[in-house]
């Protein structure tokens, strides 16, 4: 049975993803007085900071009844359920790291002495070294699982997608049920799910047997998001280790997306919208890029600007890239993605970022909603109105995604009717 408890893991957070959480584009580079404040924030966190890393195998793992059981507790995730039951999964690895309590006390300290910029940049490498913990964390494990025959499945916190925050104090009781007091006096969950220190984070990561069926599942490929570059366990490329282009799609995603019956009409010409059509029209013109391919293939790319509902509503930028079929199929989402805009950095004011950035920034990277469906569902698509300007709240996610196909709806109707 694994168990390891480290107090000084390794924290030499690669600068590309120190880069990508403060926001700059992958070709640019960080200098003047933001290359003075990130190189000061990893000093700083190099002689004060005390991360630690805990992780344990399960006593017990079981799923019945549409839940996950883990040591005696239950757990409703139908995404973690769902990625456990096609792996096949017999046990489990409960993880939780922390980057300690000493960069949330000096955040909290340059905030009172209105030092925003400083705050910042620490703030952020808190977020890197907690995402390097877990990407480390889970090289261990799958050096751990490769000796035994076994494979590790990715790791899934509550907070991600289909997984109520609200359990993050159970997995924490059910992670520090066995020992090392000293490691989890140091952590907390509130009850509203939120962990403090809040750069830290809870995991469970599958293990499986089933090597062959878990390769044959790409989505089950932990390789994929982990950014251990040099890991000698890789299966797979790391999805981020070259950030797409605008005009680029991943070929095995699009490749995967079932083809709608050739019979189904294009767009209904009578729609009926959940927004103005001048609004519509306005942003189809403003907002919206339309690249119509050779092959029938059109990408679309719509540009959101927002603000922050607290914290001074500071502006914020997304971009939204879809990939639709051919006409004749009546254009399926054949892919879809949304990430902050290039230079953008508005989006780490955001309260949820600031309480746990890996949390969000992978809820809003997974959420594809009406993936592999024709266009026209989006005038049937049910969803609350939320017009809130940030990416908190999955209401508010799911309201600009049916804002962005709305208007790609909208402007390819008038092309068809011109």
């Amino acid at each position: 049975m694994l168990e390891l408890a480290d107090t000084f893991p390794d924290v030499n957070v690669q600068s590309a993803e120190y880069k990508r959480l403060l926001g700059y584009p992958t070709e640019r580079v960080i200098e003047g007085r933001a290359r003075e404040l990130s190189d000061w924030a990893r000093n700083w966190y190099t002689e004060h900071g005390r991360p630690w890393v805990y992780a344990r195998h399960s006593n017990d793992f079981q799923i019945r009844n549409d839940a996950v059981h883990i040591d005696g507790a239950l757990f409703s995730s139908t995404r973690l359920q769902g990625l456990l039951q096609q792996a096949q999964a017999h046990a489990a690895i409960l993880v939780a790291v922390s980057a300690g309590q000493e960069l949330e006390h000096e955040s909290q300290k340059l905030w009172h002495e209105e030092k925003p910029d400083e705050y910042f940049f620490l703030e952020v490498f808190g977020s890197a070294v907690v995402e390097h913990l877990t990407t480390m964390t889970g090289a261990r494990l799958c050096a751990w699982a490769e000796s035994h025959g076994q494979g590790v499945l990715p790791h899934y916190s509550p907070g991600y997608p289909e997984w109520d925050v609200a359990e993050q104090p159970r997995l924490l009781q059910v992670i520090k049920h066995r020992r090392n007091p000293i490691l989890f006096d140091r952590l907390e969950a509130l009850e509203t799910g939120m962990l403090r220190p809040k750069k830290s984070l809870l995991a469970v990561f599958g293990l499986t047997r089933h090597l062959q069926s878990m390769r044959k599942l790409t989505d089950l490929v932990p390789c994929e998001s982990c950014s251990f570059l040099p890991c000698q366990y890789r299966r797979v490329p790391y999805q981020r280790a070259s950030v797409p282009l605008d005009s680029e799609m991943p070929a095995a995603q699009v490749a995967s997306i079932p083809i709608p019956a050739a019979s189904i009409p294009a767009l209904n010409k009578f729609a009926n919208y959940s927004v103005g059509m001048k609004a519509l029209q306005r942003w189809s013109q403003e907002r919206l890029a339309l690249n119509h391919h050779a092959d029938g293939t059109i990408e679309a790319v719509f540009r959101y600007d927002g603000t922050t509902c607290t914290n001074m509503g500071r502006s914020l930028a997304f971009d939204y890239f879809v990939k639709l079929g051919r006409r004749e199929q009546g254009y399926p989402i054949q892919d879809q993605r949304c990430q902050p805009a290039p230079g953008d950095t508005g989006h780490t004011y955001m309260c949820r970022y600031m309480n746990n950035a890996e949390h969000l920034m992978v809820a809003i990277e997974r959420e594809r909603p009406l993936l592999g469906q024709p266009l026209n569902d989006i005038l049937s698509w049910q969803r609350t109105n939320d017009p809130a300007g940030c990416y908190c709240e999955p209401s508010s996610r799911k309201h600009k995604w049916g804002l962005v196909l709305e208007t790609i709806h909208y402007a390819l109707s008038q092309q068809e009717n011109r």
